[in-house]
This record gives C-alpha cells, sequence and structure tokens, in this order.
C-alpha cells in the first residue's frame, strides 16, 4: 500500500523509544485517494509512537462499502528498505508486483512482501469484493538486509481456539503457534478474536515491546480499556498481557525487540538519511518520467500508469 497523503510528513524514528508501560495511540484518518476516496485509519508512526518492534506503519481500514468508495484501487508505487504485510478480514484484493508476483490477498491469509533495495506494486480491490475491511502494515528491514532482493511469501495460518477465543498467527509465535515465515528481526504479528466477557492471559517475549490494534469491540489491555480503533503500546518489560473483552472484539496483536537503528520513513521509502531518500525519489522518477514507464531499481508492474512521487519538503530529511 501506498503512503497516499499529498505532503507526507517525514517521520524520524529513535531507537529506544520505549517510556510507558501502556501507551494510548488514536488513529488520524487518511484519504486513500481515488474519486471517491476510500479512508483509512493511521495509528503507526504517530507523533509519539514511530515504531513498534521493527513495525513502522499500520493502516487499519473499512467496514468499507465498495460500491459507495469505489474500493482500493492502487497504482503502481515504489518501496525500499521495508517489507509490507497485508491482512484481510474480508474482500479480496489483487496484487501485482514488478518482481513477477501476482496474488490474491483474501481473509486469514498472510501476503508478506519484500522490498529490500527496490521493487513496484499495484494493489486493486476485486468486481466481485463488496466489503472492504483489514489492516496494512509495514516492517522496517535492519541495517544489514535493506538491501536484499524483492521477494513475497504467502501464508495461511492455521486457527488455534480455546474457551471464548480463536487466534491465527501469521508471524512469530503466540498461543502454542509459530509461523514459519522467515523476517528480519523477530516480530510477532496475529488476529485474536474474543467473545464477550473473555479473558486471556498471552504469554509473550519479555524483551518485546507490543502493539494491541482494537478493530471491533472494546477490550482492556493489562486493566487500560482500549477503544476500536485505537493502538495500545506496551513497553518491553512484561511476560505476559492480559486481554479482557467488554464485547465480541477482533485485534490484531504486534510486536518485536526494540528496533535498535534510526530510520528516515518519506513516503514509500524508508532509509537512514537524507541522501538516500532523495536519491530513491529521482530514480522513481527517472523511471516513470520517460516515455511511459521504463525499467530500473524499481521494476515494472504493468502498463498501468505509476504513481509520481509527492515534492520533497523543504527541510533537509534528519534521521534520529
Amino acid at each position: 500500500m501506498t503512503n497516499p497523503e499529498r505532503d507526507p510528513a517525514e517521520i524520524r524514528a529513535e531507537a529506544g523509544d520505549t517510556t510507558g508501560h501502556i501507551q494510548l495511540v488514536t488513529p488520524r484518518e487518511v484519504p486513500l485517494g481515488g474519486p471517491r476516496a476510500m479512508r483509512v485509519r493511521r495509528t503507526l508512526p504517530a507523533r509519539h509512537r514511530s515504531l513498534i518492534g521493527a513495525w513502522c506503519f499500520a493502516d487499519h481500514y473499512g467496514p468499507d462499502p465498495v460500491a459507495e468508495t469505489g474500493g482500493m484501487s492502487v497504482a503502481p508505487h515504489p518501496h525500499t528498505g521495508l517489507q509490507t504485510v497485508s491482512w484481510l478480514f474480508t474482500g479480496e484484493i489483487e496484487h501485482r508486483d514488478s518482481a513477477g508476483n501476482q496474488a490474491m490477498v483474501r481473509p486469514g491469509e498472510l501476503n508478506l512482501m519484500t522490498a529490500g533495495r527496490g521493487i513496484s506494486h499495484s494493489e486493486i480491490s476485486t468486481p466481485d469484493t463488496r466489503e472492504l475491511h483489514g489492516v496494512q502494515l509495514w516492517v522496517a528491514l535492519p541495517d544489514d538486509a535493506r538491501d536484499v532482493g524483492p521477494g513475497f511469501d504467502h501464508y495461511v495460518p492455521p486457527v488455534a481456539d480455546g474457551d471464548g477465543w480463536a487466534a491465527q498467527v501469521f508471524l512469530g509465535s503466540l498461543l502454542g503457534q509459530t509461523s514459519p515465515v522467515t523476517t528480519y528481526t523477530p516480530l510477532l504479528g496475529a488476529e485474536v478474536t474474543l467473545a464477550a466477557g473473555t479473558r486471556l492471559d498471552l504469554d509473550v517475549e519479555s524483551g518485546f515491546e507490543h502493539g494491541v490494534l482494537v478493530d471491533h469491540g472494546a477490550v482492556d489491555l493489562d486493566g487500560q480499556e482500549v477503544k476500536p480503533g485505537e493502538l495500545a503500546y506496551a513497553a518491553p518489560g512484561c511476560a505476559s498481557l492480559v486481554l479482557t473483552a467488554h464485547d465480541d472484539a477482533r485485534v490484531i496483536v504486534l510486536g518485536g525487540p526494540p528496533f535498535g537503528e534510526s530510520i528516515v520513513m518519506w513516503w514509500n521509502f524508508v532509509g537512514r538519511t537524507h541522501e538516500e531518500i532523495v536519491g530513491y525519489r529521482d530514480e522513481w522518477q527517472a523511471q516513470i518520467t520517460a516515455a511511459g514507464i521504463v525499467d530500473g531499481r524499481f521494476g515494472v508492474v504493468s502498463d498501468i500508469p505509476p504513481i509520481p512521487a509527492p515534492p520533497l519538503p523543504n527541510a533537509r530529511l534528519r534521521s534520529r
């Protein structure tokens, strides 16, 4: 997924930002684009929380009536230095990328795209999709892996269940389930559903920081109420997290050790310096401003007109 903001802000993530045990992040609405502008709710990055482990971006959308909004129609756009994680609750999206991958994003199935040194891709909801609802997440790649070649993984995690709960673990390990998908830093990603009144104790890695994004239903995380759409952050040091559902609820649980590196994130690029981001933007613009579409760092997806990069801010981009 692209960052659709016309004037995307520079995001500077500082290693070791772990203050406070439970923090709440309120989402902000961002139009995804198109004539009727499907809107997404963004909780990462936020002013006081830019990373949870290597997770650096979280968009939450729907339930979205496609007949009214036009659904998702994201033309080819570039990425560097990250992985995209697509996870749907309802609907279907077609993914195409410049590494030659074509896949359908369906509910309960993980699609993970590795951008590495550079990739471009498109995402378009299918004609039969009536409702679109899910999350789109980005993972920052560590310095020793951020120039790997582009790649793609698809995985359908089994459903684990218990008294009043069910879960699918798409990355890492939780509730006795482990995803086989390889990541470049330790990560946790899972969907958990809870029946009203259910209390679920999650045994987690104490060295991880964690995030709980509530899709629907109100829940408590370690006694802190988290409303639908909010993201609750839990600092490292906890060997367990307690989820209590006030209503039937669904949450996305994210985690990982503090990233330990400073990054600069602007538009669809993750880098380390101002010069890198400027270089990525220049290369993308050079690819798409020749007569149509030409090959380069980001490859070619299709003959669909690609998305041009927005102007850079006047100030120098700074890492921190």
